[in-house]
């Protein structure tokens, strides 16, 4: 099943003169139980393509579909699952109800919502740390609950970016056994953006972007 559909998507920053081309005209689709690794330089636009399959920004030009998940307005919390490069938890919640905060926002009671962020905090070896405030933790303990946040409402598509850029090697290799057993679980597809041939090693089909142009082994793809 295709879960997302680029069709000639770009994307624009600014105008007239001071206008950056992020993307220019990606062509590609992502399929249930793929799993994509997309690599290519700082800048090169990785990022720019991981929000606008999230449908947290839309192409200034062509378009972004998601027919095996819904509208862009409903993707999120339930079926997209982003960890995003920098820090993104909620400072005032504790890690617990960080984990649980998309369960709440998808109308989850509280004592199953809870149980489920029990249940991903401790896939991750963090279920220690469930009452902690997020300026107690360090930049790797932090990743890694963004990690179990994101599993945690089960989602169909799983987008990661430099999840391991925080990470020692042997943390970082256990958190890609997770994010790899979540989705094969789910059937879910996973694209990983990485700067690390260790990680993109382990997924099957690698992308690369160079200057927003993007190129793919395994799938069709058009720049």
């Amino acid at each position: 099943m295709t879960l997302v559909r680029c069709v000639n998507a770009g994307r624009v920053f600014g105008t007239g003169p001071a206008a950056v081309v992020a993307l220019h005209d990606v062509t590609c689709e992502i399929r249930s139980e793929q799993r994509i690794a997309i690599t290519g330089p700082s800048g090169s636009g990785k990022s720019t393509l991981l929000h606008l399959l999230a449908g947290l920004d839309a192409p200034t030009t062509g378009s972004v579909q998601w027919p095996g998940l819904g509208d862009r307005d409903g993707l999120r919390p339930g079926a997209v699952g982003i960890v995003f490069q920098g820090p993104s938890l909620v400072a005032p919640l504790d890690v617990l109800e960080n984990v649980a905060l998309p369960l709440f926002i998808m109308g989850w009671g509280e004592r199953e919502a809870c149980a489920v962020a029990h249940e991903a905090l401790a896939l991750l070896a963090l279920d220690d740390l469930a009452h902690k405030l997020p300026e107690e933790l360090s930049g790797g303990q932090l990743q890694r609950i963004a990690i179990a946040r994101a599993l945690a409402p089960r989602p169909r598509l799983i987008l990661a970016d430099e999840p391991t850029g925080q990470l020692d090697h042997e943390t970082g290799s256990a958190v890609m056994e997770v994010l790899i057993r979540a989705a094969w679980e789910s059937s879910a597809a996973l694209v990983v953006c990485t700067h690390d041939p260790s990680v993109s090693s382990r997924l099957a089909e690698h992308w690369t972007v160079t200057d927003g142009r993007l190129g793919t082994g395994d799938v069709a793809c058009s720049h």
